[in-house]
C-alpha cells in the first residue's frame, strides 16, 4: 500500500518548485500569462508575506469570493504557507448566502472580484456591510460581521475601505524571508487549512474542515489513478471554490509538477479552444459540462487529439455521455471519481487503465489507504457483496468535522471513525462500487422502492433526450410518484406521450414517470450538482400537487 505523505501544502509546492523550477506551472492563454514552478512559488511567497503584513495569524480565516482567477490560485497556496484557513465562497452566492458564510466562518479577511457574470459583487458587499464605504482600509467596523476587518479587491479600480490586490505585493516588502520561514515551520500537517461549505443540495450549507494531511494525500492518490506526470497539461474549467477545482485540479497538478491551464469561467467553446491551443492532455468536468461541450455546434472543428485522460465527477455520470467522451473526445483513459467534500473529496476512483465497462458501470474502487464498506442503512452492519446499502468510508481523507457543528459531525462520523455518505451503493467482489442513489432520493411508491438513477439511465438512451432528472413527488394515494424532468436535444421535439410509449414494456409500470416536464435548464449549484430538492419544490407547484 502506498505510503502517506507528511507535508503541508506550502511544503509540497516548494518541493515541486525545487525539483522542476523551470517547468511550466500555470498558463492562462486568454491573459498571455504563464509561470514556471519557481516563479509561481515565489509569487505565492510574496502574497503570503503580504497577508502576514495585514496581521493575519496562523489559524485565522480568509474568505475568497471569485472565479478561477490567477489571484485565487495564488491565495490558495499563499494562505496555506502562513497557516491561514481558506474559506471558499460560491460565485453564485447572493447577499444572504455571503453574509451567512462570512458570519458562520468567522472570517477576518475577504478577497473578492468586482463582478461575476451579471452579478455585482461590490454591490452585494455594500448591502451586507454598508459601513464599508466609510471605513478606513483594513479597519472595517461592521455591526453584522464584527470579525471582518480586511477587504481585498481583485482588480485595478479603487473602492472605499478596500485594499487592492496589488497592495499585497507592496506590503510584502515589510516582511522578511526568515519571518515567513518561521511561520511555515510552525505549521502542522493536521492543522485545518480549508473550510469548504457544502453545496447545499439539501438545507443550510455546513463548513467542512479539511487539513493539509487530508488534502495532500488525497491529491497524490488521485494523480496516481490518472497516471499523471510532469508532461501532462490539465485544463481546469471546474470552479476553484469547489474541491473539484482546487484539489482534483490545482493541488493534483502540484503533486507531480503537471501544468495547470485554468478556464476562468466555464464556457464550452472556451474549453474546447483551450484544449486545442494548449494541447491539454487532461480535462476535468461534471457530466453537464461534457454534455454541453459535446453538443457545441462547432465541436467537430476542434482538434482534441492531445487529450488522454481527466475526471468526470460531481454527479452521477450517464453511460451514454461517458461513451461519447471516450469516442468523440479521445479521452480513452478518463476516470470516474466519486466522493464528497467531507472526504477531501475523493473516496473511490476508476484507474486510467480500467476496462470500458468498469468506467461506465462503476465509480471505481477505494483510493490507497482508504477503507470503504457498504452497510445496512442506519446501522454499522456490513452487507454481502453485491447487496445495496449505504457507502461508508474511513481513512486519512475524512474531514476533521463541520465547523462549529459537533452535532452534525456526530450524525455523519460514527464512533469507529467511519463517514456515512448518505449514498446508496453496491460493491462487487473486486471492490468496485456502483452508486445506485441517495438515501434521501429514493422514491417509495406504494411500498415499492424506486431508485431514480435506474430510470434516468434508461431515459438517457432515448435518441431525443439530452439530459434527464428523476425525482419523487407527493401523491395522496401512493405516498410518492415518479416525476421526470427532461431536456430535449437541440433541434428535436418530444411529447409526453412519446416518453410514455418509450417506457412501456421496457421498465416496470410502477417506475414509469407519472409526471413529465420539459425544461431548458435544471436548478444547479455552481459546481454542477443538480439541486433535486429545488426540482421537487418546482414539481409541486408545476403539477399542482
Amino acid at each position: 500500500m502506498a505510503e502517506r505523505i507528511h507535508l503541508t501544502i506550502g511544503e509540497l509546492l516548494e518541493k515541486t518548485a525545487n525539483q522542476i523550477p523551470d517547468h511550466e506551472a500555470v498558463v492562462y492563454p486568454d491573459r498571455g500569462l504563464n509561470m514556471t514552478y519557481r516563479q509561481f512559488d515565489q509569487l505565492c511567497r510574496r502574497t503570503a508575506k503580504g497577508l502576514m503584513k495585514l496581521g493575519i495569524k496562523k489559524g485565522e480565516h480568509v474568505a475568497i469570493w471569485a472565479s478561477n482567477t490567477p489571484e485565487w490560485l495564488l491565495t490558495q497556496f499563499a494562505a496555506a504557507k502562513i497557516g491561514a484557513v481558506l474559506v471558499t465562497v460560491n460565485t453564485n452566492h447572493q447577499s444572504s448566502e455571503l453574509e451567512y458564510i462570512l458570519k458562520h466562518s468567522d472570517s477576518t479577511t475577504l478577497i473578492l472580484m468586482e463582478s461575476y457574470k451579471t452579478t455585482s459583487f461590490t454591490k452585494i458587499l455594500d448591502d451586507v456591510v454598508p459601513e464599508l464605504k466609510n471605513s478606513a482600509v483594513g479597519d472595517l467596523q461592521s455591526s453584522t460581521l464584527p470579525l471582518l476587518k480586511n477587504i481585498i479587491m481583485i482588480g485595478k479600480n479603487k473602492h472605499p475601505g478596500m485594499y487592492l490586490w496589488d497592495d499585497l505585493a507592496k506590503l510584502a516588502d515589510d516582511i522578511n524571508e526568515q519571518e515567513l520561514e518561521e511561520r511555515m515551520e510552525s505549521l502542522d500537517q493536521h492543522d485545518v487549512i480549508n473550510i469548504q461549505y457544502t453545496s447545499g443540495t439539501t438545507g443550510f450549507p455546513k463548513g467542512v474542515m479539511l487539513t493539509h494531511y487530508n488534502l495532500v494525500n488525497n491529491a497524490i492518490n488521485i494523480a496516481e489513478c490518472l497516471n499523471l506526470t510532469t508532461i501532462d497539461r490539465m485544463c481546469i474549467p471546474v470552479p476553484f471554490f469547489h474541491c473539484f477545482g482546487c484539489v482534483l485540479g490545482n493541488l493534483v497538478c502540484v503533486t507531480v509538477g503537471a501544468t495547470m491551464v485554468p478556464v476562468q469561467e466555464f464556457n464550452p467553446k472556451t474549453v474546447l479552444q483551450t484544449v486545442e491551443m494548449e494541447k491539454c492532455t487532461v480535462l476535468h468536468g461534471v457530466p453537464t459540462m461534457f454534455i454541453t461541450e459535446l453538443s457545441e455546434k462547432d465541436f467537430e472543428l476542434f482538434d482534441l487529439s492531445s487529450l488522454r485522460t481527466g475526471i468526470m465527477a460531481g454527479s452521477i455520470c450517464p453511460v451514454e455521455v461517458m461513451k461519447e467522451v471516450i469516442e468523440k473526445m479521445g479521452m480513452s483513459e478518463i476516470t470516474i471519481a466519486y466522493g464528497q467534500t467531507e472526504a477531501s473529496p475523493v473516496i473511490t476512483q476508476t484507474r486510467f487503465d480500467d476496462s470500458f465497462s468498469r468506467k461506465v458501470e462503476t465509480v471505481g474502487r477505494a483510493l490507497p489507504n482508504i477503507e470503504v464498506k457498504i452497510t445496512q442503512p442506519g446501522t454499522n452492519q456490513e452487507v454481502k457483496k453485491g447487496t445495496q446499502g449505504e457507502l461508508c468510508t474511513r481513512g486519512y481523507h475524512v474531514m476533521k468535522g463541520y465547523y462549529k457543528n459537533s452535532q452534525a459531525t456526530a450524525q455523519v462520523i460514527d464512533e469507529d471513525g467511519f463517514l456515512h455518505t448518505g449514498d446508496l451503493a453496491v460493491m462487487d467482489e473486486d471492490g468496485y462500487c456502483k452508486i445506485t442513489g441517495r438515501l434521501k432520493d429514493m422514491i417509495i411508491r406504494g411500498g415499492e422502492n424506486i431508485y431514480p438513477r435506474e430510470i434516468e439511465e434508461f431515459l438517457y438512451q432515448h435518441p431525443k433526450i439530452l439530459d434527464v432528472q428523476v425525482i419523487g413527488v407527493p401523491d395522496k394515494t401512493l405516498g410518492e410518484e415518479v416525476s421526470a424532468w427532461v431536456k430535449v436535444k437541440s433541434g428535436e421535439s418530444l411529447t409526453t406521450q412519446e416518453v410514455l410509449d418509450y417506457c412501456k414494456g421496457k421498465i416496470a409500470r410502477y417506475k414509469i414517470p407519472r409526471h413529465i416536464a420539459f425544461v431548458n435548464n435544471f436548478p444547479m449549484t455552481a459546481s454542477g450538482k443538480i439541486q433535486k430538492f429545488k426540482l421537487r419544490e418546482q414539481a409541486i407547484k408545476y403539477f399542482q400537487l
